[in-house]
């Protein structure tokens, strides 16, 4: 391996799979490894191409196009690519380019062959097709995952009419007839249009025209008994049955749903949007993909990095067209995303925060181009369902829509003077991550100030109490600290005390360590590297987050597939008791590393 690059082996420890290997096992990887470099717009392999191996990013950017030449992903420090490559033959079904100075590590594809047959990690991490199959099989999938929960029904006495005024109004295609939700029968569409046919009387009972004791599946059946019944019998819709009772319904609708849905496909369809009102409705997928993803097992941080790729997407596509409506920038501008959106952590409940850094050469009279950009990709986000900021934290606060240098200001009076308000913007701001515009109106920015506010030790203590506010819901009687009242009485805050007390100490960890990524597991694991936290801590806590975040995600999906909207409030009742079990145990090690932080800074 070349020796400009000595902090090798402690990069790829800092990855998957890479950190699971053997010292032995690492050290023969980094003797296969090829220096790559390239400059800014070169491609580093095209459509069609052999594909020269995997390349892992060291340093810059790499965008990836798929062969309709449209924007798949923005690559960055840490990320791999090439893989995709391997699917169609050994040739690249993907092309990419260094978005700027780009420095890559290429694993030659005979080597990676021998690293998939010779390490199980590896194999797991790297196997696309094993997952694609596994996200999109029907025979690995329940029809649980499936089914519309809570399906539309009527009494077998009510009027043709009546049924073709509920299938109308609720733009569904059957409708289940059952008696005191026993299942009765079942009536559609075309049904319906066969008593038409028959000129029958308008309130003749739906029950004559239904057909009676339909063909069902239960919740436990897979996804391929529901396509074999739909083919062998000619049918469209199966109702779905624990004994008698009617919980679901699968249609056709639903099968052809569940095989389409993926985040390619949405980060495609958005990218050629021409309106907000377009974007909207496939950002209206984002709860069934975020069920598809769970459904199949994926690990919170890939559910999550794939939804957050969309709201990036949106968030380009609002800029162009932006700048298609007002004309291009009268400077160089940057915009940027914190919050959940910024640590790439968004969920199925997720609003917008953001802001904007303009080059220092902006005028008083240019400040308007601006806010109009703010105001049209804002609201646009706001169409798409990324909620406006209940705090404003928005690129259309003129306070967050500033030149460089008053950026620069802003961080520097906060870590001079750390009172509640600039711990609390310091904390957002720390979660910065560039979408769009020029970036390097952020590097510097960024290395200057982790290097400021890490040296303060005042502000870092300040830093370190605020975030000890959000504590683990840990009770002394029953194990879990429920809500006492309200609305969510008796459940658990899964965002507010379970996932962001993990946040807040991976900000910490990165300021101690002037880490720069922003996501809350590279975080962790790189202040494992750094030495600001004991490898041993960095595990459990890894661990522990994984889990809480892994039900929180579950408990959506859960509310998804029952036609709620999804939230952070989970009733301990929906776990087992081994799952409460283990849900505590993680609570208990974040409490322990808090308390080991705030003892360490008084």
């Amino acid at each position: 391996m070349p020796a400009r690059l000595p902090d090798l082996h402690r990069f790829l420890t800092s990855l998957h799979p890479y950190d699971a290997m053997t010292a032995a096992e690492l050290d023969r990887l980094i003797d296969a490894f090829q220096l790559r470099q390239y400059g800014k717009g070169q491609h580093i392999y095209d459509l069609g191409e052999v594909q020269e191996g995997l390349y892992v990013i060291h340093q810059g950017q790499v965008e990836v196009r798929d062969e309709n030449d449209v924007p798949l992903s923005l690559l960055g420090v840490r990320n791999s690519l090439g893989e995709r490559g391997l699917v169609r033959d050994g040739f690249a079904v993907t092309s990419a380019r260094a978005v700027e100075e780009t420095t890559c590590l290429l694993l030659p594809a005979a080597a990676f062959k021998t690293l998939l047959e010779e390490n199980e990690q590896a194999r797991r991490f790297f196997d696309r097709s094993r997952t694609r199959a596994k996200k999109h099989d029907l025979a690995s999938t329940k029809v649980e995952d499936l089914m519309t929960r809570a399906p539309m029904a009527c009494a077998p006495d009510i009027s043709i009419q009546a049924a073709a005024q509920m299938i109308r109004d609720r733009r569904i295609s059957s409708l289940c007839v059952a008696e005191q939700d026993a299942l009765r029968g079942i009536v559609s569409v075309r049904d319906l249009a066969g008593a038409l046919a028959e000129a029958l009387p308008l309130d003749t009972p739906v029950a004559q025209i239904m057909t009676p004791d339909p063909l069902t599946l239960a919740p436990s059946a897979i996804g391929s008994d529901v396509l074999h019944m739909m083919m062998e019998h000619r049918i469209s819709h199966i109702p779905i049955c624990e004994g008698p009772r009617l919980v679901g319904m699968v249609s056709q609708t639903d099968l052809t749903r569940f095989q389409a849905v993926s985040s390619a496909e949405l980060v495609s369809e958005i990218a050629q949007a021409a309106t907000a009102e377009e974007m909207a409705e496939v950002t209206a997928r984002i709860p069934q993909l975020l069920v598809q993803l769970v459904g199949a097992g994926n690990r919170h941080e890939v559910v999550t990095r794939l939804i957050t790729d969309v709201a990036d997407t949106a968030t380009r596509r609002l800029l162009a067209l932006a700048e298609e409506k007002l004309g291009p920038p009268p400077v160089p501008y940057l915009w940027l995303a914190c919050g959940s959106q910024g640590r790439q952590e968004q969920t199925g409940v997720s609003d917008q925060d953001n802001c904007l850094i303009l080059h220092d050469d902006v005028t008083a009279e240019q400040m308007g181009y601006f806010a109009d950009l703010a105001g049209f990709v804002c609201d646009g986000l706001n169409t798409c369902g990324y909620v406006y900021c209940p705090g404003d934290m928005l690129a259309t606060n003129p306070q967050w829509c500033q030149p460089q240098r008053i950026w620069r200001d802003y961080f520097s009076r906060w870590i001079k003077t750390p009172d509640p308000e600039a711990q609390m913007l310091a904390s957002v701001m720390f979660d910065l991550r560039p979408i769009g515009g020029s970036k390097a109106l952020f590097d510097n920015l960024q290395e200057e100030t982790l290097g400021r506010a890490s040296e303060n030790s005042i502000f870092v203590a300040h830093m370190v109490g605020n975030s000890l506010k959000h504590t683990p819901p840990l009770g002394l009687l029953r194990g879990f600290a429920t809500i006492r009242s309200g609305e969510h009485k008796n459940t658990l805050d899964m965002k507010h005390n379970g996932v962001v007390p993990v946040v807040d100490l991976g900000r910490v960890y990165a300021l101690q360590g002037r880490i720069e990524p922003v996501n809350t597991r590279a975080r962790l694991k790189e202040a494992a590297n750094t030495g600001a936290l004991s490898p041993s801590g960095a595990r459990d806590l890894l661990d522990a987050y994984d889990l809480i975040a892994e039900n929180r995600l579950a408990h959506q999906a859960r509310q998804i597939q029952r036609g709620e909207a999804p939230d952070n409030y989970m009733a301990p009742s929906e776990l087992s008791d081994l799952e409460r079990s283990h849900l505590r145990n993680a609570f208990v090690v974040i409490k322990s590393l808090q308390s080991a932080l705030g003892h360490n800074f008084g």
